[in-house]
């Protein structure tokens, strides 16, 4: 039985777009209130409208007020007096920072201060501003509500441990249009009701959401009023910095108050099928560390300071915020794989953590399938004998500051998966085969047919793809090509130090993770964030490392299906002893 009349959900899309028609190549803001579940639902068929359209959205639920959209629409009266040639301090000063920054971003900045096109907020019946809309909720029907909020509920509690008076913050995925989607309808509008009681779960703090028009490549264009928001925020961060277009903007700040922005400490994320698109302050200039010493390519690295990012250590500043993020995931694949026991799991992550802590090296045989067979050595300790660290993925954001780091004397934060529930780590070396045989994440996760694996040979710090579907195969290959070209961008602009650069270059064929699966709960689906958790199975990541010194520009995880090929997975410490982990593809721990 399907969940939502699609039906009504097409005909409630096709009034919106007669009503839009002519909005290709504009921008559309949207806001509401979180109270206002009506108009939180039209935003549904409203998106997959507005995008095939070929225009932008941009959505603000906000809780009574927000601070950071007065900032912004104080930014766009700013810019359009400027526009009109009213001259006074503050169109002064705006103009002396767009233009200061126009320049080294070649063109590219001034587009983003340009305000919507359209200009929609949430009433009693509809969406009133630029043009009238009805509210369209036909096609909607609660599915599972009660189960929902209680797996939200868990999630806080649990995976969050949200303090008192904390500010959280969501991220949802809008509807694209269909060749766009990558997964089922259903998925994306299971996410309204995800986001929805995520939302409503939490209870006694200040909460707002967001989304917007995401990108089929990340050197897309962005959507400007995300591109926006993203760019003052991070300014504002630099504002004290001693270079000539921070201080241009601290001037500019002043005059507008756009200190007024606020950080939620806690944020949670959906990310569906897309990109944000290109950054182009990150990319052009980059944020400077307080002390100069180093840059960063977006604020959100810089709020979040996560500790495989090479900067993290280099930069004294605090992290700000958490973060935790899911995809478009079903209903029911939520509920299942995080209304869980998550401080339970962890246990099963820690005891494999020990193991792998006594362990010089990590021992994987699997049955041979055809001429091709998973046979690795996963190294752990390099040469001089520092040691790679292993971690788990369940409740680390529960705290702001990572613990471990925390010890070392590195202010580094904290992220999540949700679903949880793996034990990982960035191994030293990797030498041998394995069979990718369940999915791979590219654009999105594929699963892939067992007579068309994806064979990898691993040579230490390298690899080679020697078998994999084509259309796999083709998808890899321009996810490697845009991250190498992002990263000579930013070489070519300085906008990141020389040696980021050049350790980003060196990393770029590594193997950067190994992970041993652990939810008890996940199970074989169209989604990586869900079989990348299966317990009994396990996965490696090509690209970018857990480490900061194995960074680089893309993270393309491969599950290897354990069972099916019967995996024995062992430690080996110094002295020879075996640290079983599965036998015959199943766990013994």
């Amino acid at each position: 039985m399907k969940r939502y009349d699609l039906k009504k959900l097409e005909n409630a899309s096709v009034k919106y777009k007669k009503i839009l028609k002519n909005i290709k190549g504009k921008t559309v803001l949207i806001v509401l209130d979180i109270s206002q579940k009506k108009a939180f639902y039209s935003l549904a068929p409203l998106s997959k409208a507005i995008h095939e359209l070929n225009a932008d959205m941009n959505v603000h639920v906000i809780k009574n007020k927000s601070k950071n959209l007065d900032v912004i629409k104080d930014i766009w009266t700013c810019y359009n007096e400027l526009k009109h040639g009213i001259k006074n301090e503050k169109t002064t000063a705006l103009k002396e920072f767009i233009d200061l920054a126009d320049k080294k971003c070649e063109g590219n900045f001034k587009g983003i201060f340009q305000q919507p096109d359209i200009y929609l907020h949430a009433v009693e019946k509809g969406f009133e501003g630029t043009c009238s809309l009805p509210y369209q909720i036909s096609w909607f029907k609660e599915y599972r509500p009660k189960e929902l909020i209680k797996t939200a509920e868990v999630i806080w509690n649990q995976v969050y441990n949200l303090k008192k008076d904390e500010k959280v913050s969501m991220g949802f995925d809008l509807v694209r249009k269909k060749e766009d989607l990558g997964l089922p309808i259903e998925d994306y509008l299971d996410s309204f009701q995800i986001s929805y009681a995520m939302m409503l779960a939490v209870k006694g703090h200040d909460v707002s959401m967001s989304a917007y028009s995401s990108r089929n490549s990340q050197l897309d264009s962005p959507e400007r009023i995300s591109e926006l928001k993203a760019t003052i925020l991070g300014c504002e961060l630099c504002k004290n910095i001693n270079e000539q277009v921070f201080r241009k903007f601290n001037r500019l700040s002043k005059l507008l108050k756009i200190n007024r922005l606020e950080i939620s400490s806690a944020v949670f994320g959906i990310r569906g099928k897309g990109y944000s698109g290109r950054h182009y302050f990150g990319e052009y200039m980059g944020y400077p560390s307080e002390n100069r010493k180093t840059r960063w390519l977006s604020p959100g690295q810089m709020i979040y300071k996560l500790d495989y990012y090479p900067q993290t250590a280099i930069d004294a500043r605090k992290p700000m915020a958490r973060v935790a993020f899911t995809e478009t995931l079903p209903i029911d694949i939520f509920i299942k794989t995080s209304n869980i026991d998550w401080l339970a799991m962890q246990k099963r992550d820690h005891k494999i953590i020990d193991m792998v802590g006594r362990s010089e090296h990590i021992v994987v045989i699997g049955e041979k399938i055809g001429k091709y067979q998973t046979k690795l050595k996963v190294g752990l300790v390099s040469k001089n004998g520092k040691r790679r660290r292993f971690r788990g993925s369940d409740v680390e954001t529960r705290n702001l500051i990572n613990p471990y780091y925390k010890k070392k004397g590195i202010l580094a934060g904290t992220m999540a998966n949700i679903p949880g529930g793996e034990a990982f780590g960035t191994p030293e070396y990797i030498e041998g085969q394995f069979i990718g045989d369940v999915v791979i994440s590219i654009d999105q996760s594929y699963i892939l047919n067992e007579k068309e694996p994806f064979i990898v040979e691993c040579y230490g710090n390298d690899y080679k793809i020697i078998k994999a579907p084509e259309i796999i195969l083709k998808k890899f290959k321009e996810k490697k090509t845009e991250a190498w070209e992002k990263l000579i961008r930013q070489e070519k602009n300085k906008s990141l130090p020389k040696s980021i650069i050049k350790l980003n270059k060196e990393n770029f064929n590594n193997i950067g993770e190994f992970a041993i699966n652990t939810n008890p709960e996940a199970e074989l689906c169209n989604y990586l964030i869900v079989n990348e958790k299966i317990a009994n199975m396990i996965h490696i990541a090509l690209g970018s490392g857990f480490d900061p010194d194995r960074a680089t520009y893309y993270h393309t995880d491969i599950v290897i299906n354990s069972p099916r090929q019967k995996l024995d997975i062992y430690g080996v410490d110094k002295n020879g002893k075996k640290y079983w982990i599965h036998k015959k593809g199943k766990f013994v721990i």
